[in-house]
């Protein structure tokens, strides 16, 4: 009996030093981020519980959210970098500034979408001549859309039906 389960701790041994090899050899080398520096206008974006303290820099530089690429982090949404670009597509300024930005709160849905809203407050805060065109676009205004409160007694979902007596 003993015998059996040394060869079974072996073989557990075995197996998770594979997959401490398999996850080291699929790590890629990190990046090195281009940090802007220099003097930067801040807007802060909220959506939903999602607050994005954003800053841009006149200087070049890398757009970085949470100390990585913005491609990078907003990877698993479908069409994310038409998302986060607009405000510079419509004021017609891409590739002027560099941006940084802290993302806190919610999913990532709505810190993109917390991330399009303070910066399109910065590039109103840099030039005040833009606001006509934000404000067109609709990127100035807050969603102010939430996702709606529990109720006690409703057996768990916010807009569930008490259960009435069967007799």
């Amino acid at each position: 009996m003993q015998h059996k389960t040394q060869i079974s701790n072996i073989v557990k041994r075995a197996k998770k030093s594979e997959k401490d090899n398999h996850r080291n050899e699929s790590s890629k080398p990190a990046k090195t981020l281009k940090y802007p520096n220099g003097e930067y206008v801040e807007g802060i974006g909220r959506r939903k519980v999602a607050t994005a303290r954003v800053r841009i820099y006149k200087s070049s530089g890398d757009f970085i959210v949470n100390d990585t690429l913005v491609s990078d982090y907003f990877a698993d949404i479908p069409q994310a970098d038409k998302i986060y670009q607009e405000p510079f597509v419509v004021t017609k300024t891409e590739g002027d500034f560099s941006v940084t930005a802290v993302i806190s709160g919610s999913g990532k849905s709505g810190q993109l979408g917390a991330l399009v809203h303070g910066l399109s407050r910065a590039l109103e805060k840099y030039n005040p001549e833009l606001r006509p065109f934000l404000k067109e676009s609709s990127l100035l205004s807050r969603d102010d859309r939430m996702k709606e409160t529990r109720k006690p007694g409703r057996g768990g979902k916010a807009r569930r039906k008490r259960q009435s007596p069967k007799r």
